[in-house]
């Protein structure tokens, strides 16, 4: 048959299993891609630091290797068969998994070699981790142009097929991106969900050479000729030329994609401070946001047929997405506490509590935090991003030679503007502005979609909707209001301080041990005016050491920790480490109703750096005479970095003769991992205070004439003296009875952070 007498009919059944099957095998290869952006990210970050700069480096490399990988596999799937096409998708699932198979020893180990500087991520670096990532992600990429290649068989269903196609693959990577914390990681460690990640493409790659072999017995339908692509806009409308037409389709879809991504780092962003966000945070609300997105792809997909003009529909529903998510989040701000859904999530945002998804199954509670509130703030807009991609595919998909070039060229033009939006809004508008400001700019970005669509379509319901917009920007509500709503302050008296790198507030908030609340990304820290635990943390590695002339801090929070263990006037420097950049800057601003933190501030001898302390600790050649973790609740996201073996073998290489590391432990397993790793203890379990050594640690009275010196009891408050000399005489040896049952915490294999069951045993 000849391109002349057009394409051979195949059964619209046989044609549905196909699809069905590719899109299973798409699917696992969606849950394999989940599990490694959650896995190498959190490899990679042992090396770079959890800064916002060096994750927001691994993710725009990740990404752009995805949108590298979707121009090749566009230029490799031109005019290729069915069958070729899918071969050659098999093979590429092999390869990740192959890759996948050796990523520990290249990411783990390897990259460790690369660092050579203590300091922030540098570009050299930054190069390293894109290369590193490039190999696996390139392929990736290449996946959906390839596999739509292989899949349409007929151009009036190629959108549909494509939009299944694709829809699968985000319904499975939403389905990994939960099960990656909730069981891979939870049960297997790291390498462990790596290694089931790689299974998973072996099964795709399995079940693409079983459809393959079937396709051997199987005649292929033929491949039409050339047909020129057609735009339709309003009766009457002037039609361009198919050349201006596709590229203002890249364009339009990278503006979407710039979009998407912008809104996804602040919907994260005020997420992560309304929930309070656990290990567990991360993969559950994404998989909302894929669910969302897969069921608009493949909605959008069945529902196709019936448009007339696919133009004015994807202008129309990126201006929704606009309006939508402004409107929401000034109602979250604006509405009555008595609103219904309203009253329950202000009560807790107005509390220091932090719901411990994972431990703590009260349904309801979770049913609020973690699928209602995410599904209102980003579900629909979210299904409305994959209702816009099904009608770009409808729209652009004329010539059966080229699906995949099209493909793979739109895949990557959205991808290209995911990294914009994500570097311009993550590093550089959130770092000056936060993120009520930033929603606000970006809303009146927003204006070009109606703008263009009553440019070029002179649909008059654009003209509604630019109102609709501008109205949101003239009523968005301040940031100080902003952020009171999402921390309960009814009174809007707190101080909020926000940069790239996080959110501090500083809020009313009496009988807690002081009268202000310090909260880091929505998570009560501690309190101000200083005194407590934290005080007591670094006061007594500072009073049991014989001479502390240098000391290290690894985070800030309050500033109490650090003004504790400052308390003699021997020690010249100390050092302290803190990821969240906004705490230095609120802290400054507040100093002055606060006497002790203005103290530390002023005191010369504290040198405050925004960096990863692991990071620098690892890649220093700097000592101390002690460590002090003043660590994260353990189930905190990234917070196993600082409770595993490998982390306190760091301090321990870092320490002077005789020096201490201070650790707080509130588990067992932080009971043997701290012992496991330093051959002496001792410990305060009244108030879980562990100090190790690595030599010998003496308890005599002397810490008692210490802490009895004149300028180091008038260092104190009373009340603030009082509870650190009853901690100290409280030290006792620590002895581990027997061996012990548990598995401790690694880096590979975090197991305080995602909740694996503690056993009996007790030290």
């Amino acid at each position: 048959m000849t391109k002349e007498q057009g394409p051979r009919t195949i059964p619209p059944s046989r044609t549905e299993v196909k699809t069905c099957l590719l899109a299973v095998i798409f699917g696992m290869s969606g849950v394999a891609a989940l599990v490694y952006q959650v896995a190498w990210q959190r490899i990679l970050t042992l090396h770079s630091g959890v800064g916002i700069y060096s994750v927001a480096f691994i993710v725009a490399a990740f990404i752009a290797g995805l949108g590298i990988g979707s121009l090749v596999g566009g230029r490799l799937s031109t005019g290729a068969s069915a069958f070729n096409s899918l071969l050659t998708f098999a093979f590429i699932e092999l390869m990740i998994g192959g890759w996948a198979m050796l990523s520990e020893l290249i990411y783990y180990q390897g990259l460790s070699e690369l660092i050579r500087s203590p300091d922030s991520i540098s570009l050299v670096e930054a190069l390293y981790f894109f290369l590193a990532l490039f190999v696996p992600t390139c392929l990736m990429g290449m996946s959906l142009p390839i596999l739509s290649q292989a899949a349409v068989n007929e151009l009036h269903t190629a959108g549909r097929t494509i939009s299944i196609l694709y829809g699968a693959n985000i319904f499975g990577a939403s389905l990994g991106s939960f099960l990656t914390p909730w069981y891979f990681m939870r049960s297997y460690g790291i390498d462990g969900a790596i290694h089931i990640g790689a299974a998973a493409n072996v099964i795709a790659a399995a079940l693409a050479f079983s459809v393959l072999m079937i396709w051997r017995t199987s005649t292929q339908a033929s491949i039409p000729a050339k047909q020129e692509l057609v735009m339709e806009c309003a009766p009457g409308a002037t039609q361009k030329t198919p050349k201006h037409q596709l590229g203002l389709w890249l364009t339009l879809f990278a503006s979407s994609g710039f979009f998407s991504l912008a809104l996804e780092v602040l919907w994260f962003r005020i997420v992560d401070v309304a929930v309070r966000s656990t290990a567990f945070t991360f993969g559950s609300v994404l998989s909302i946001y894929l669910l969302g997105l897969g069921g608009g792809v493949i909605g959008g997909g069945y529902f196709l047929p019936k448009l007339r003009s696919p133009l004015r529909a994807f202008l129309k529903i990126q201006m929704l997405i606009i309006i939508y998510s402004g409107a929401i989040i000034c109602s979250v701000i604006m509405l009555p506490t008595w609103f219904p859904g309203l009253s329950e999530l202000v009560t807790y945002w107005g509390s220091p509590d932090v719901f411990a998804l994972g431990a703590d199954w009260n349904w309801r509670r979770i049913g609020i935090l973690y699928i209602g509130f995410p599904f209102v703030l980003y579900g629909p807009p979210t299904v409305l991003m994959g209702v816009s991609f099904a009608v770009l595919q409808s729209a652009v998909h004329q010539d059966r030679f080229a699906i995949g070039r099209r493909v793979g060229f739109l895949q990557a033009a959205n991808i290209f503007g995911n990294v914009v939006g994500s570097l311009v809004v993550g590093l550089v508008l959130m770092e000056q502005w936060g993120t009520p400001n930033v929603m606000r700019l970006l809303m009146v970005a927003g204006l070009v979609f109606p703008l263009v669509g009553w440019f070029l379509c002179r649909d008059r319901v654009q003209i509604f909707g630019a109102a609709a917009i501008a109205l949101l920007v003239i009523i968005w509500p301040p940031s100080n209001r902003f952020w009171s709503r999402l921390h309960g302050d009814t009174s809007r008296s707190g101080v909020f301080g926000e940069d790239a790198t996080g959110l501090m507030a500083i809020t009313l908030a009496t009988g807690e041990g002081g009268t202000h609340r310090v909260s880091i990304n929505g998570k009560w820290q501690s309190w101000l005016p200083f005194g407590g635990i934290h005080s007591e943390l670094g006061a007594v590695a500072a009073i049991l050491h014989p001479d502390p002339k240098k000391i290290a801090i690894v985070g800030l929070g309050s500033g109490d920790t650090a003004w504790a263990s400052g308390c003699r006037p021997e020690t010249e420097q100390i050092h302290v480490f803190e990821v969240c950049g906004a705490v230095q800057k609120l802290l400054g601003s507040v100093k002055t109703e606060f006497p002790d933190l203005q103290h530390m501030l002023d005191d010369p001898r504290f040198v405050i750096q925004n960096a990863d302390g692991r990071r620098f600790l690892a890649y220093s050649n700097d000592k101390f005479d002690i460590i002090e973790a003043d660590a994260l609740r353990p189930q905190s996201a990234y917070a196993g970095n600082i409770y595993s073996t490998e982390f306190f073998r760091i301090c321990s290489a870092r320490l002077n003769p005789g020096g201490l590391m201070c650790q707080w432990a509130p588990t067992l397993r932080t009971y043997y991992t701290f012992a496991e790793v330093f051959p002496h203890v001792v410990a305060i379990p009244s108030r879980d205070i562990l100090i190790g050594s690595n030599e010998p640690i003496q308890l005599n009275d002397s810490w008692k004439q210490t802490l009895g010196r004149p300028e180091v009891r008038t260092y104190f408050e009373e009340k603030v003296f009082a509870e650190i000399l009853n901690s100290l005489s409280n030290v006792f040896p620590l002895v581990v009875h027997g061996q012990p049952t548990m598995e401790t915490n690694h880096d590979l294999f975090p197991r305080d952070e995602f909740l694996v069951p503690d056993s009996e045993a007790s030290p």
